[in-house]
């Protein structure tokens, strides 16, 4: 199994074709990044992708940003889904990650979508994998356990960095809600919380070492459910952002780190990661 390494455009201050080159020189694959509203901004994006051969994860969040417009109803959470993966197929979107649903609604309102969801993608010919995060239907695991027990061909999109502070302790200690969205995960966002918080200041503090290691532990049981799937590659992208997750110094907000070295060492440590995993792996096989 191969480890694909994109570049978020999240918190990217530059152009696309800035954000290429940068995702060029770290070794990484491609960019994740919204479909833009406007043709020029569309034309700049297709342009940087193409100019360097990267790959593209469109970013969708359907009925609002990243926290949805709480009135909005299933019909409507469905059609601006649709919407938005069919201009992104129409730029060559193969691969679509989904902040989908409400964390308000009742379980039966997010099966709903979800199920139509995943028709619609089968339909317009793109892989959606549909992102645990808050604010939206997957955001803690027993919600996402029991929604994926309805839907089991649905592809997730695993950020446990949300669950850590909305269940207010390390993912991996939810480990069989860890395992059960593992068997359907196809793509990480690969970012660390902590017990009270979604992004530590930095992933290689020794004082994180914890929050680190239960977060690893977790993007192991993945690639381990995919190995098991006969996936022939998994896709990871490091996922640290602006937007008050990244600290800032009170009074002058100058910020801690900075944002590109840090998804550049998490996707460094990340690729040593999963080459240590996959050489256990392939020692364990032999063995037996």
């Amino acid at each position: 199994m191969q480890l694909l390494r994109f570049k978020t455009l999240w918190g990217h201050p530059g152009t696309p074709e800035q954000a290429a080159a940068l995702a060029v020189a770290a070794g990484f694959d491609g960019l994740e990044a919204p479909l833009p509203q406007a043709g020029a901004a569309r034309d700049d994006l297709a342009g940087a992708l193409h100019g360097h051969g990267l790959r593209w994860i469109q970013e969708i969040c359907t009925a609002g940003s990243y926290v949805p417009r709480r009135d909005a109803s299933v019909a409507e959470h469905l059609e601006d889904f649709e919407t938005q993966l069919r201009d992104g197929r129409a730029l060559g979107a193969e691969f679509a990650n989904v902040m989908g649903g409400c964390d308000a609604w009742p379980l039966e309102d997010s099966v709903r979508f979800f199920a139509e969801a995943h028709e619609i993608a089968e339909r317009v010919g793109v892989t959606a994998s549909f992102e645990t995060h808050r604010g939206r239907s997957f955001f803690n695991p027993w919600t996402t356990v029991a929604v994926l027990d309805r839907v089991p061909t649905l592809p997730v999109t695993c950020d446990f960095s949300h669950w850590a502070v909305v269940c207010e302790r390390l993912p991996d200690s939810e480990w069989d809600c860890i395992e059960r969205v593992a068997e359907q995960a196809l793509h990480v966002h690969a970012r660390v919380g902590y017990d009270q918080g979604p992004q530590v200041p930095h992933p290689g503090a020794p004082e994180y070492a914890t929050a680190l290691a239960s977060h690893q532990r977790c993007w192991e049981a993945v690639w381990q459910a995919q190995r098991r799937r006969g996936l022939a590659q998994t896709t990871l992208t490091p996922e640290f952002g602006p937007d008050g997750y990244l600290h800032t110094l009170p009074f002058t907000h100058a910020p801690v780190a900075d944002l590109w070295d840090l998804n550049r060492w998490i996707g460094d440590c990340q690729q040593r990661h999963f080459h240590r995993w996959r050489a256990a792996a392939a020692g364990r096989d032999q063995v037996a």
